[in-house]
């Protein structure tokens, strides 16, 4: 499996207030979008993350987001290494992504660029 990138994940309780201190901070303009009512911000390294505090709850608990070449591929090495994969793999607007928790218990977002349900 071959990992492209890592996101960290930051759960702020005012998007607008925080998104300007971490595009300076990257250098980088903010890509927006919405998914499942919370709103999300990526900015370089980061993902900027705010919403229902019911959301957020179940956002905190996956460690990072971490870009892969294949999700399909990523589904394989992880069950094949004990991971349980907790949801998908799924279509996104940009790609495929599924949810696994590691053999130590920590939870990942493992996410490909394909288009939409490739």
């Amino acid at each position: 499996m071959e990992i492209l990138g890592t996101s960290l994940r930051v759960c702020v309780d005012d998007l607008e207030a925080h998104v300007g201190v971490y595009e300076r901070l990257t250098g980088t303009q903010a890509l927006r979008f919405e998914r499942g009512g919370v709103s999300v911000a990526a900015v370089g390294a980061f993902l900027l993350m705010s919403g229902p505090e019911a959301e957020l709850e179940v956002l905190r608990k996956v460690t990072a987001t971490i870009a892969v070449k294949d999700v399909t591929e990523a589904y394989t090495v992880l069950t094949e290494v004990g991971a349980q994969v907790i949801a998908g793999p799924v279509p996104t607007p940009v790609g495929r992504n599924l949810l696994a928790r590691h053999p130590d218990g920590s939870i990942f977002e493992y996410v490909d660029r394909g288009g939409p349900g490739d």
